[in-house]
């Protein structure tokens, strides 16, 4: 049987043609992929300059607000704090002056009624004990 390569090179033709039609298509494919994602990212930049720039502004003017807030509830915390621990030392300085002063005061105080109590006891006692001659007397 001849080799008849006419029907081989047909189908090899054929199968050339389909290739480079399928390398077109992938190239169509890539260039339109390539304009979406130009058009995508246009569209991302238009939507950051007219939603995310002003927003982060805001977002930006709030936080240096609340930064500026926390300071001053910080220095106001401190001021505070100052003004109760000197106050609690002044109590406790003014409470150790009338401890001292009330002990200075009525320590004479005390010691006269013990000096009191002392003599009314000795009377009392010298009343109720027999002379020291008596005893031996009977």
């Amino acid at each position: 049987m001849p080799a008849d390569l006419s029907t081989t090179n047909i189908l090899l033709g054929i199968m050339a043609v389909v290739s480079v039609l399928e390398a077109l298509v992938v190239v169509g494919i890539g260039i339109a992929g390539w304009m979406m994602y130009k058009r995508v990212m246009e569209l991302f930049d238009g939507l950051e300059q007219r939603h995310l720039v002003p927003l982060r502004t805001k977002v930006d003017a709030i936080l240096a607000d609340v930064k500026g807030v926390t300071e001053k509830v910080k220095e106001e915390t401190e001021r505070v704090d100052y003004a109760i621990r000197s106050t609690i030392d002044r109590v406790d300085d003014t409470a150790d002056r009338v401890k001292a002063n009330m002990r200075h005061k009525t320590s004479r105080m005390v010691g006269f009624v013990r000096g009191v109590r002392a003599a009314i006891e000795g009377l009392l006692q010298s009343r109720h004990q027999p002379p020291a001659g008596a005893a031996g007397r009977i």
